[in-house]
């Protein structure tokens, strides 16, 4: 029987690995693909399709992008609490497909939506009822994401093993692949997709990434013999809550001069320890009291809402040490969010013939945007890691914290970049006067907008991979979904930060005669340059606070686990979950 027992184990830690990445790649293609194969064109829909003002499909779009990245923290609390991650990833993919199905029904049935006009007509708004079913819609993709993304990009990574030298190696690697085959996709997506949503017609253009997304789903499970599943252990939020009830039910006590006197217990921290335990540091010492050891409480079997091991008050101190550096991310989403909203708008009004016979659709404009990233990405893979890995002895070329200062400063320098190409637009509009004609082509070649958006793409390649790689690697093994989901809350607090910039100064600047930097009907009457500039000035001080943060960062400490000990841990853990 120990023999068997022996060779199950075995088995079940041959599972993983590289055999694995096709299908989960396959998996993100597909859903990628779907998802923004939705978002890309949206705000055309949303201003041609149900004649929403300019503004408000704007906020429409970043509070539904706000929303859909908040969600996570829910799917991640599920999949690290009691779910797991197969099965948060393949309930949440439902959930999106049904939101999927009701979206494109509405495009499909004419009497989900308002009458179409023409341009010279007065254009009916859509009513509260079909707006409803679109909010239905977009709230259901939205709790769909909510338990995709924290959880494929924390299941992937988790197929490669920590503890095996070869395996490690392997997982940053992942996160460039896994960024570039969501950029792939993306960029079939703003090519294919809105081609086909253009050209001949919402209905068509929404059910084929409701079809891809059914694809990414099969494909998924069909991967399922090959997982390495990792048991969820327990509640994060609970453990992180205890660890502060018991820091302020003992913050009377005198602090320990020894750290070695604080509670250890590896028998209770087994299952959240596997790839090696959390050691003392001096930082946040209140919380420290949570490991004092009185005379109230029982070491062998304490109750941890008033006594905690070093290694979970230690958690609490990782997570609360990613805060600043998280903080810094939001901007930059801020920033790059522009470009599905305004920059679009900016290419509508431009020429946009590629060749005589061919035009470019607007939203496809991100095309360069995904280029540049993926081309970055493989530059960044193939020649700017190992030239780095010469000079700094680093595996992964430079630390994640530096590549994520690179992106921030490229960012900076794309809407700076943006203003001037607004001022161009804008010159050329009044040459031929056309600043009052809203709707007509101006003689200037959209590839002017080229330059900002290839640069975005290259910031996105340093910065938000980097913030992926940190918030993995920096957080604590068992939160691997929630950290995750601390990158996709990032996200949601651009958008949301986007929603109240553009209210804020819609508001603000708003003159005589109906002036505004930011206009509902007609967009070469406004100073969209000026906005782009205080985005421009919110970066730059954002930068000098993220080198502060980067700078004072403590790495989370870890005492690895010897080879047999690990071993053996993982058997007693098996067995655990067998009983």
């Amino acid at each position: 029987m120990e023999v068997i027992k022996k060779k199950e184990n075995t088995s079940k830690r041959m599972k993983g690995g590289m055999i694995t990445m096709p299908f989960i790649f396959a998996n993100e293609i597909c859903e990628k693909l779907a998802v923004v194969g939705f978002g890309a064109n949206m705000i055309i829909y949303l201003t041609s399709e149900l004649h929403l003002p300019l503004t408000k499909a704007a906020n429409t779009l970043t509070n539904f992008g706000g929303t859909a990245s908040l969600t996570p923290l829910l799917g991640a609390f599920i999949a690290d609490t009691f779910a797991g991650r197969f099965w948060t990833i393949t309930v949440a993919s439902i959930i999106y497909q049904i939101g999927m199905i009701i979206l494109t029904l509405s495009a499909i049935l004419p009497q989900l939506r308002p009458p179409s006009c023409k341009d010279d007509e007065y254009c009916k708004e859509a009513n509260s009822s079909q707006l409803a079913i679109l909010y239905v819609s977009l709230l259901l993709t939205a709790f769909g994401s909510g338990g995709i993304r924290p959880c494929v990009v924390a299941f992937g990574a988790e197929q490669f093993d920590e503890n095996d030298p070869k395996q490690k190696r392997q997982t940053w690697k992942f996160f460039n692949w896994y960024y570039f085959c969501m950029g792939f996709s993306m960029l079939v997506a703003v090519t294919v997709i809105v081609y086909i949503q253009d050209s001949i017609g919402w209905g068509v253009g929404f059910a084929v990434p409701t079809i891809a997304m059914l694809i990414s789903i099969v494909v998924f499970i069909f991967g399922y013999p090959l997982y390495r599943n990792l048991d969820p252990a327990g509640s994060p939020f609970t453990r992180l809550l205890q660890v502060c009830v018991a820091a302020y039910k003992k913050r009377k006590l005198d602090m320990v001069n020894d750290p070695k006197f604080l509670y250890q217990n590896e028998e209770l921290d087994t299952a959240i320890s596997t790839a090696g335990k959390l050691v003392h540091t001096k930082q946040m010492k209140f919380l420290d009291r949570a490991a004092i050891v009185t005379e109230e409480d029982n070491p062998k079997s304490p109750d941890l809402w008033r006594l905690n091991t070093v290694h979970r008050v230690e958690e609490l101190k990782s997570i609360i040490r990613m805060g600043p550096i998280w903080a810094s991310g939001i901007i930059l989403i801020t920033a790059y969010s522009q470009q599905h909203t305004f920059s679009v708008q900016q290419a509508k009004t431009m020429d946009r013939h590629f060749i005589h016979s061919f035009e470019i659709p607007a939203a496809s404009m991100t095309v360069f945007t995904l280029t540049s990233m993926l081309c970055t990405i493989c530059f960044y893979d193939r020649v700017f890691v190992p030239i780095a890995r010469k000079f700094t002895g680093l595996e992964r070329g430079v630390s994640f914290l530096s590549r994520m200062g690179i992106g921030f400063s490229i960012s900076v320098l794309a809407t700076l970049v943006a203003g001037f190409v607004e001022v161009k637009r804008k010159e050329a509009a009044l040459t031929h006067g056309l600043i009052d004609k809203s709707k007509a082509i101006i003689p200037i070649s959209v590839f002017w907008l080229v330059p900002q958006y290839v640069l975005h793409g290259i910031a996105e390649a340093f910065m938000s991979i980097g913030h992926l790689e940190f918030f993995f690697d920096q957080a604590p093994e068992s939160m691997r979904s929630t950290a995750t989901a601390l990158f996709w809350t990032s996200i949601s607090a651009g958008n949301y930060l986007s929603t109240l910039l553009v209210s804020l100064v819609h508001k603000v600047t708003t003159g005589p005669g109906g002036t505004n930097w930011l206009p509902d009907n007609n967009l070469n009457k406004g100073k969209l340059e000026y906005f782009y500039w205080l985005i421009t000035i919110l970066q730059v001080l954002n930068l000098i606070y993220y080198l502060f943060c980067a700078r004072l960062y403590t790495f989370k400490p870890i005492q690895m686990e010897k080879t047999e000990d690990l071993e053996s841990k993982k058997d007693s853990i098996e067995l655990v979950n067998n009983v």
